[in-house]
């Protein structure tokens, strides 16, 4: 069994049109979802979502992918070492 880290993602939402895919998707993941914040910053029209993980690799990997292919959703993870 691969070992499990502890990991941030950080999405950048630019287009809330899909915003409901991302949240199923986030929802799907929440085993290994520690903790989760969310910032509007209206003014730019942008939202944020902090996510801190604890899961090995193929998962965060799975669930960044999916993520990161959703259209005006972005996503950035890094792992502790």
């Amino acid at each position: 069994m691969p070992a499990k880290r502890i990991g941030t993602a950080i999405i950048l939402i630019e287009d809330s049109e899909n915003i409901n895919l991302l949240n199923a998707i986030i929802s799907e993941h929440s085993g290994m979802i520690l903790g989760r914040q969310g910032i509007p910053l209206r003014e730019k029209g942008i939202n944020i979502i902090s996510l801190v993980l604890e899961g090995d690799t193929d998962e965060i990997g799975s669930l960044a992918g999916r993520i990161g292919r959703i259209n005006g959703i972005r996503i950035k993870t890094m792992l502790a070492t």
